[in-house]
């Protein structure tokens, strides 16, 4: 921690508490710090309960992803508030889990929309990658009623989902971009040049333009 301490900068804080993080220390110092450590599961579980920001995210660089039990995992989510946390917590630790599937389908209905994107993350990685089994139209149900006034990150989550449908499955291409232009959902959002927009169909039309 005393390390973790020192490694924070004042400038990274600020550009981090822009996306609503809440720690100062460069990612790529974090991970240098993690390629030393290596694999420690017990230390892992140790600076999880620290609550620091920075501390959680070492924590996920180097715990065994699939030692968490379920209920472990459910718990750390509905803690890990600080939007980083939550997307490394998804996508470094859930995703590599036994219990990934069963999480997915609790964490999508539930009530806070915080826990429910991590659903829909879990979602659009099935999209991207195991859609057998996935009911792809009514996911499109559920994102052209619910998306446009769902809750900031709930909101990003399910126009990833959207876009990721209509980037994977041609079928369903015309309509997910039909939704998002109707929509409008991050339409505006600024967009570095050289980068994608988020909107979900210029999104969509980019990447398949890449695949061709």
């Amino acid at each position: 921690m005393a390390e973790l301490a020192a490694l924070a900068d004042p400038k990274t804080r600020e550009v981090n508490a822009k996306h609503g993080d809440d720690h100062g220390v460069h990612l790529g110092k974090l991970r240098a710090l993690a390629k030393r450590l290596k694999t420690q599961q017990e230390l892992a579980r140790q600076l999880w309960a620290t609550g620091d920001s920075a501390a959680r995210l070492l924590a996920m660089l180097i715990c065994r992803p699939r030692a968490f039990e379920r209920d472990e995992l459910d718990l750390m989510l509905r803690g890990a508030r600080s939007p980083k946390v939550h997307d490394w917590l998804v996508n470094y630790v859930v995703k590599k889990n036994p219990y990934a599937e069963e999480l997915r389908l609790a964490w999508f209905v539930d009530a806070d929309p915080v826990v429910a994107s991590a659903g829909w993350a879990l979602t659009t990685e099935r999209v991207a990658k195991k859609p057998e089994g996935l009911d792809l139209p009514g996911l499109l149900d559920v994102i052209e009623t619910e998306m446009k006034d769902a809750p900031d990150r709930l909101q990003w989550a399910m126009n990833h989902c959207l876009a990721q449908i209509g980037i994977e499955h041609a079928e369903h291409r015309a309509r997910a971009i039909d939704i998002g232009e109707r929509l409008e959902v991050l339409k505006d959002y600024p967009t570095s040049p050289g980068c994608t927009s988020p909107f979900a169909p210029s999104w969509i039309n980019e990447m398949v333009r890449r695949a061709r």
